[in-house]
């Protein structure tokens, strides 16, 4: 009987542990979708890794840069920036060949908003987690070289902005103190990166 007790104060142990794992996971589930989906991100694919299609990717990502800065200005969240810029994709695309031109290089440009993954990315002063985000993407020939990334709402790509952190004070209240925390310190939460990446993983083989 003291046998059948004690596994029974086992086991309810270990339902009250899982219990509030549970919890405190889904907590940081829900902190963690909401900040992926509070993010606009650029990505930049070039045509090749050679030195020169490297150099116009930069180039590319600078007019691109200058030229959004009107189109996202008084935008407040990641839904209304991704919708000015699928409304000015002919004006992107144009920004980019037109860049191209400029340096004799003929490969067409692509641009479309979508969603899509991103690998964990240390940014400056923060680290983006790896997830998947809504993007302006702008593959300019195959697009099969090194790709460059930034964020583009809130407005931290550089060299658009000076400093990291003075372009998060001005947008404060974008983040909760939870995403900054998650942004500033992300080895607090990598064992929970893993899980939830594994969790996904196992969701999308089941899903096939």
């Amino acid at each position: 009987m003291k046998i059948k007790a004690w596994q029974a104060e086992i086991s309810v142990l270990i339902g009250m542990a899982a219990a509030v794992f549970c919890a405190g996971f889904c907590n940081f589930n829900n902190e963690y979708n909401a900040l992926t989906d509070t993010v606009f991100r650029l990505h930049i694919p070039a045509n090749s890794d050679s030195p020169r299609d490297q150099a116009v990717k930069l180039k590319v990502r600078d007019a691109v840069l200058e030229k959004t800065a009107d189109i996202f200005r008084g935008k407040h969240s990641a839904d209304e920036a991704a919708a000015a810029a699928k409304e000015d994709l002919e004006l992107i695309r144009r920004t980019a060949e037109d860049t191209l031109r400029e340096y004799g290089i003929n490969e067409t440009v692509k641009c479309e908003v979508t969603k899509m993954h991103f690998d964990t990315k240390v940014y400056d002063t923060i680290t983006m987690p790896a997830g998947e985000y809504s993007a302006l993407r702008i593959t300019i020939g195959s697009g099969e070289g090194k790709n460059w990334w930034c964020v583009m709402f809130p407005p931290l790509c550089l060299p658009a902005v000076t400093d990291i952190n003075d372009a998060l004070n001005e947008y404060d209240g974008v983040f909760t103190a939870e995403e900054l925390d998650m942004l500033n310190s992300p080895e607090n939460y990598e064992c929970r990166f893993y899980i939830l990446d594994l969790l996904k993983k196992l969701k999308d083989r089941f899903s096939e």
